[in-house]
């Protein structure tokens, strides 16, 4: 046996078999006792593999999904320690420290506050705990914007490295853990006397968010520990501000071994103007020109590929450079990647000449347009989407001639 353990595709295929069999309904203590018998250990790229290995043998994203808690449950305990205390993300003010002190004041609010002020009103009932147990999931919320740099600055350049499978799994739990707490706050909020309701919304909020602390420290850090480069990781810092921070802010700034360098507007394009149907401009008039314009602009090529997006002063949606080069899918959550997919291939196929959509976002009306792009003979170059808050332009009336000065 034990020569077979150290062929690394009897491993795949015996931690395949496991989940296979809790998928088909195994007892979980049954599979966790028989998978002590037969390792050891199993290191995180052995994770990865594994749910790569399930995606492209036919298993819906949304199986494996299903089964991260149970993969969490069966792995805790029996990753293999195999990062020294050298590896990269270890220095003060790197991105990964900053997700893992996040992760600790997540803890610490959750087992210092949450938890107990949850027992105190399972126990009493009084309104000043059910009061406590609405601010502080509302401060629980705040674990948005680390799950929102998570899946747009790390996910990307796992992608990149051919990684697919567990970051589409993860930002499908990290929705469920969102809706897991919003649904706990509508419970907290509309309390009516029914204090089992109240306890079972905010429980299970609890335990995932604490299972997604235990994968992200477990599988997702180790993994883009061992996958980012140093300009990765730079490109990650320089945009983590663009989310914000989840409930701590580091203290400290992250100084790499070396600064990365930038390319500047000169090597995007060639020196001269670059040659358009009515005119031509420099890269740094058309960089500038569309930095200007009052509206937010993404351009997706033939291939789903992100190519570009203005970076106006004040964008809508939150746009990292980091999707750039990246699948068009893959930036957005899985449960609304199929009508991204139906609406692109319409606008491909001329079914529609554009797809509009309109939101309430805070203060701001979104109108939200996606138009197909074709050459002068008609062939599909990709798909751009324009964003705008319009809430301004409605409350409009009246006229204000071109030349009227304000009053």
């Amino acid at each position: 046996m034990s020569e077979g353990l150290d062929n690394r595709a009897y491993r795949q295929q015996k931690l395949k078999e496991f989940i296979m069999e809790l998928h088909e309904g195994a007892s979980l203590e049954d599979v966790k006792d028989r998978f002590a018998a037969e390792f050891g250990d199993v290191s995180t790229e052995e994770i990865v593999s594994m749910e790569q290995g399930l995606v492209a043998e036919g298993m819906p994203v949304e199986e494996i999904q299903r089964l991260c808690d149970v993969h969490a449950s069966l792995f805790q305990g029996s990753i293999a320690d195999i990062h020294g205390s050298s590896q990269p993300g270890d220095e003060p003010g790197h991105p990964l420290q900053v997700f893992k002190q996040e992760n600790r004041a997540l803890e610490q609010l959750l087992e210092a506050k949450l938890q107990p002020a949850l027992a105190a009103f399972a126990e009493t009932g009084a309104s000043r705990y059910l009061q406590a147990l609405e601010m502080h999931l509302a401060e629980l919320y705040d674990l948005d914007k680390h799950y929102a740099r998570k899946e747009n600055l790390l996910f990307p350049y796992l992608e990149k490295a051919g990684i697919t499978a567990p970051p589409k799994v993860m930002w499908g739990v990290d929705d469920e853990i969102r809706d897991l707490i919003k649904k706990a706050r509508r419970t907290v909020k509309h309390y009516r006397g029914d204090r089992d309701d109240v306890v079972a919304a905010v429980e299970e909020a609890v335990r995932q968010v604490k299972e997604m602390i235990s994968k992200e420290e477990n599988i997702l850090f180790p993994l883009v520990q061992d996958t980012l480069t140093e300009d990765e990781w730079w490109s990650v810092y320089e945009s983590t501000s663009e989310f914000g921070y989840c409930l701590v802010e580091p203290d400290t700034e992250w100084k790499p071994l070396r600064v990365p360098t930038t390319a500047g507007d000169e090597t995007t394009g060639p020196l001269g103007r670059i040659p358009l149907e009515t005119g031509a401009l420099l890269p740094t008039e058309l960089n500038a020109m569309l930095k200007a314009l009052p509206l937010d602009i993404t351009f997706v090529d033939k291939d789903g590929i992100v190519r570009y997006f203005s970076q106006t002063e004040e964008r809508i949606f939150a746009r990292p450079k980091t999707i750039i080069g990246r699948r068009v899918e893959n930036c957005h959550p899985p449960a609304s990647v199929h009508i991204v997919q139906k609406i692109v291939e319409e606008l491909q196929a001329g079914k529609r000449d554009s797809a509009d959509f309109w939101i309430t976002m805070g203060e701001q009306y979104v109108y939200i347009r996606y138009f197909p792009v074709r050459d002068v003979d008609g062939e599909y170059l990709g798909t751009i989407e324009v964003t705008q808050d319009i809430k301004p332009i409605q409350a409009i009336q009246g006229e204000h001639r071109l030349l009227k000065e304000d009053k």
